[in-house]
């Protein structure tokens, strides 16, 4: 088992990953760094080993099944997630490792927002959209994340092996930071400075596909883990409609002791009903994921244990 595994996504950044690697290995000189190629068709698969660092290979597409690739065959008591294309510098990289490692802290998030990020970055849409997707979150999730998509990050043991990963491309920040508050694990952000990309190298990031990727993962994800508050809002929603087209139909009857426009009494009913549904929709998955966290806690014990023996911790 690695102390600290540096682990880096690759996709075509043969024209800074030589230096990102070299700075990896000055700051952190007792770490193994990994860089994972995704079908690069430059020279970063050279250029990684040239500078001294682990090269492996994923195949399918796509930042997140690089870093389930990652997390499936790297074990480490540290891991420290960064980017090929030099935006995050490694002097920071020590303090975050000390954060895991002494601290016990499962999820160190690099936050770009408060320092550099808004000067630097010369894309008026991601500095839009980095701030919608935070405040976003953390009104859903009753969070304090700083950053949620920033690709500088470090992990502990527990947190890496136990993180089911479902999304395939930008959005698994997204993913793996809800995935940390709802399952209450050790948070905490560190402030780093961030740098634009150097000429030369261009980002992989569509800012509208990719946009609109991460705001279905929001949406996707707070169904399935605030289902009491997504079907619960979606029956409110569906309740007032109901309301709204069954009053006139009310206030007439009440008139004239007549109903009007039947066909439109029997779409307000079935709206009710499906408002109806929704709120015990809700009612009945909240228990099951109530359950799901249960369970979580158990796996949690199961992973504790495993790391213990492979680090022969007593």
């Amino acid at each position: 088992m690695d102390e600290i595994a540096v682990l880096i996504p690759c996709y075509n950044e043969g024209f800074t990953i030589a230096k990102v690697v070299a700075d990896w290995r000055r700051e952190l000189p007792e770490a193994v760094i990994y860089v994972y190629d995704n079908n690069s068709t430059d020279n970063t698969v050279s250029e990684a080993e040239r500078a001294g660092a682990v090269v492996r290979y994923e195949r399918q597409q796509g930042k997140g099944n690089v870093i389930r690739r990652m997390f499936r065959e790297i074990d480490a008591r540290c891991y420290i997630m960064v980017d090929g294309d030099d935006t995050y510098p490694a002097e920071y990289g020590r303090e975050m490792a000390d954060m895991v490692l002494n601290r016990n802290v499962d999820m160190v998030v690099g936050d770009r927002l408060s320092a550099t990020y808004f000067t630097e970055n010369k894309r008026p849409f991601h500095n839009f959209g980095n701030s919608l997707v935070r405040s976003t979150i953390n009104a859903l999730f009753k969070s304090d994340i700083r950053d949620v998509m920033t690709g500088y990050r470090a992990f502990s043991f527990l947190f890496v092996k136990s993180f089911p990963i479902v999304s395939k491309g930008f959005e698994i920040e997204t993913e793996m930071t809800i995935h940390a508050v709802d399952k209450n694990m050790s948070i905490d952000n560190i402030i780093v400075n961030y740098r634009d990309r150097p000429d030369g190298s261009e980002s992989k990031l569509n800012t509208y596909s990719d946009g609109m990727r991460v705001i279905m993962s929001i949406v996707r994800l707070f169904k399935n883990y605030r289902p009491f508050e997504f079907f619960g809002a979606l029956s409110l929603i569906l309740f007032l409609i109901a309301a709204v087209m069954f009053v006139p139909i009310l206030v007439i009857y009440m008139e004239t002791g007549l109903v009007p426009r039947f066909p439109t009494l029997i779409v307000c009913g079935f709206i009710a009903l499906a408002a109806v549904v929704s709120f015990f929709s809700g009612l009945l998955l909240t228990t099951i994921v109530q359950k799901s966290r249960q369970d979580f806690e158990y796996h949690l014990i199961r992973m504790q244990q495993v790391f213990d023996a492979k680090t022969g911790k007593r």
